[in-house]
């Protein structure tokens, strides 16, 4: 069996999405090879290595933790990538020719060898644009872009999302050494905070079928009006890859076969057979499709007050957020001489609940709240992006 039969999707992690897609479940011992990623020129290249998961069971992820791996050029060069966890495995920025093609060569850490085909390097011409456009249901981002020499014809669109969040209370102290507390300095914020999103679905399109090689307001995401990514603002860095037609073909399929399972009725999904082969095992299936070039990009910004007054984020993530009663150092009445209760010390130096600011009533204390409400470092960093506007 050298073909990768269609219920293969029903059991992996389709990790050329970088969310995974949830899917009927099957019932299947088996776990194949999952790579994700491509051999970029003039940048680092980041390859992905984990293997397919049964999501009818326990486990959400299986990454490849002790492999090896490296890029190998038709000429004889090869360089090896470093682990960098997770199942992630980095190059240093390579500068491909273009008189030569490229392939991936793993070992993974059971001793099983696989090997991709040597693909030709495919560089992308620049984004002219990327734009957004308000539909019913959301904000459409859109890129565009052409090749005055025609010989792009297919491309493929991946993003990276950074968007602004804020906690619920804004904290204005802090605890120093676990016994006392000061007011927060502004590097020492935790109220806004920015988070990385990563492409949830495959961006492909083609000039192949026009006179010329040019791509026009080509959807690259939806993001729906409730999301809370257009709480406050955000920047989207989209990356163009060009393609050889095969790999069209490839994510084209990959694309279907993940949005149009449904009923009986429904498009069923397809046979998928990718670049890349196991040579320990001829007859395994690998997922993943390699391909090499240059990559381009260009970043929008989106701020929220360009947006319709009527969109309002879901902040469910804050849901049961409230402020805590005053708390104090004070004895109780009856108490036994030189007794104190330390509410402040039980509650906030312990880290229990977050502090929010100072209050006198009629004594001195501290408001408090649960941490995920008053700390949004527990969900990305407080350290603006340096091409945050």
């Amino acid at each position: 069996m050298k073909k990768i039969f269609y219920i293969l999707f029903l059991i992996m992690p389709l990790m050329t999405c970088k969310k995974p897609i949830t899917l009927a479940p099957v019932a299947t011992n088996s776990s194949y090879l999952v790579v994700d990623g491509s051999i970029n020129s003039g940048d680092s290249s980041l390859i992905t290595l984990s293997h397919t998961v049964n999501i009818a069971g326990n486990a959400r992820s299986n990454p490849e933790l002790g492999a090896s791996v490296s890029i190998e050029g038709s000429g004889g060069d090869k360089y090896t990538l470093s682990s960098k966890g997770n199942g992630n495995y980095v190059s240093a920025p390579l500068n491909l020719s273009s008189s030569q093609k490229y392939r991936l060569n793993i070992t993974t850490g059971d001793g099983k060898q696989y090997v991709s085909d040597f693909v030709p390097v495919k560089n992308s011409p620049p984004v002219d644009s990327v734009n957004y456009a308000i539909v019913s249901n959301g904000l459409q981002i859109n890129a565009n872009t052409h090749d005055a020499t025609n010989n792009s014809r297919y491309y493929r669109w991946d993003y990276v999302i950074t968007y602004q969040v804020r906690s619920a209370f804004e904290s204005k102290l802090i605890v120093i050494n676990g016994d006392t507390s000061a007011f927060r300095t502004p590097a020492q914020q935790i109220y806004n905070c920015w988070l990385n999103d990563t492409s949830a679905n495959i961006a492909l399109g083609s000039s192949a079928k026009l006179a010329s090689d040019v791509i026009s307001k080509q959807e690259i995401s939806l993001i729906k009006s409730n999301s809370e990514l257009l709480r406050i603002g955000l920047s989207i860095l989209v990356k163009q890859h060009v393609l050889t037609s095969d790999a069209f073909n490839y994510f084209e399929l990959l694309k279907k076969n993940s949005e149009q399972v449904g009923g009986v009725f429904d498009a069923q999904p397809s046979e998928l057979t990718g670049n890349i082969h196991c040579l320990t095992n001829p007859t395994e299936p690998v997922i993943g499709y390699i391909i090499a070039g240059g990559v381009s990009t260009k970043r929008l910004f989106v701020d929220n007050k360009s947006l319709p007054a009527t969109w309002l984020p879901d902040l469910s993530y804050y849901n049961g957020c409230a402020l805590i009663t005053e708390l104090y150092d004070y004895i109780p009445p009856g108490a036994p001489a030189g007794f104190i209760e330390h509410q402040v010390k039980e509650y906030i130096y312990t880290g229990i609940e977050t502090p929010i600011d100072t209050v006198l009533n009629p004594k001195l204390g501290v408001i408090a709240t649960k941490p995920y409400c008053g700390d949004c470092t527990l969900r990305g960093t407080n350290k603006k992006p340096s091409f945050w506007k």
